[in-house]
């Protein structure tokens, strides 16, 4: 008898800069998604905190580091804030279409413009049209890109300005990578409306949660997941849900000015598979 699913191979890459926290270094496990089982593989592991990047499924594994938290929002029990109304009103008007995930012109020249905008000189800047490609048409997994368009005119399609990579598990929706046009003055909230959207829909659809990745504590540009409730965090007990006094201090030092708030920025998204290499 063959087992349904093949205990994976792990593997741990090299120790590197930590992307998140300045002066630390990070190291990852990872193993291969392939075969008939890897949509079983990948949503076994993504409730143990893993993260898909194309073809692997990978979760830090640092020496003296425990900062990367995975997170997921309660879809069913989520609660929009005043200002996650206004995100919505004012962008719901745009046109949110599921697509095979297939890489266009079109998305990889908005994803420039966010790079050039939100992660200028990260991990992903070098990024060119086959990169991008890659990364989102080598899934061995359930997974669609939702473009969000404004309004057209006729049978014409509106412009493009916003776009998600995202996988479809049987407890949720796991947003892989996000990416909006930043120089749209008049559609605040872009990337926070995406992630509400999804809410919407994983409730629209019975799904539980949204797997939102990981959180770093002490990462600037990481707090902007402590804003939706409620908030699961993966701990050494399993999946706990994040206190409401303690996910309200830290939605406070999210949106307090910029020079009251601890941490740095972080340089990039995770979406490069280079570094899950393995030896011939």
């Amino acid at each position: 008898m063959t087992a349904p699913i093949r205990f994976p191979r792990f593997f741990v890459t090299s120790p590197a800069p930590c992307p998140y926290l300045p002066g630390r270094s990070e190291r990852k496990v990872f193993t291969e998604l392939r075969g008939d089982s890897a949509d079983e593989l990948n949503e076994a592991l993504g409730r143990i905190g893993f993260r898909r990047s194309q073809t692997v499924a990978y979760r830090p594994s640092c020496l003296d580091c425990q900062a990367c938290v995975s997170v997921r929002v309660v879809a069913q029990e989520f609660k929009a804030s005043s200002s996650q109304k206004r995100t919505l009103k004012a962008n719901d008007d745009l046109i949110a279409s599921e697509c095979r995930p297939w890489a266009t012109e079109e998305q990889y020249d908005l994803l420039r413009r966010y790079l050039a905008a939100r992660h200028p000189g990260g991990g992903m800047a070098e990024m060119d049209e086959s990169d991008f490609a890659d990364m989102v048409e080598h899934t061995p997994v359930s997974s669609y890109v939702i473009e969000y368009r404004e309004p057209g005119v006729g049978n014409e399609p509106g412009k493009l300005v916003g776009a998600c990579l995202t996988d479809v598990q049987g407890d949720g929706l796991s947003m892989i990578y996000s990416f909006y046009d930043p120089e749209i003055e008049d559609r605040a909230g872009l990337g926070n409306y995406i992630i509400l959207d999804h809410i919407r829909r994983a409730a629209d659809s019975g799904l539980p949660y949204v797997y939102l990745g990981y959180w770093v504590e002490g990462s600037d540009r990481m707090q902007y997941k402590v804003r939706y409730r409620p908030l699961e965090r993966l701990t050494r007990g399993g999946w706990e849900r994040m206190p409401e006094p303690e996910q309200k201090r830290l939605i406070a030092r999210a949106t307090a000015p910029r020079g009251e708030r601890d941490g740095e920025p972080m340089p990039s998204k995770d979406g490069s598979q280079r570094e899950y290499k393995l030896a011939d």
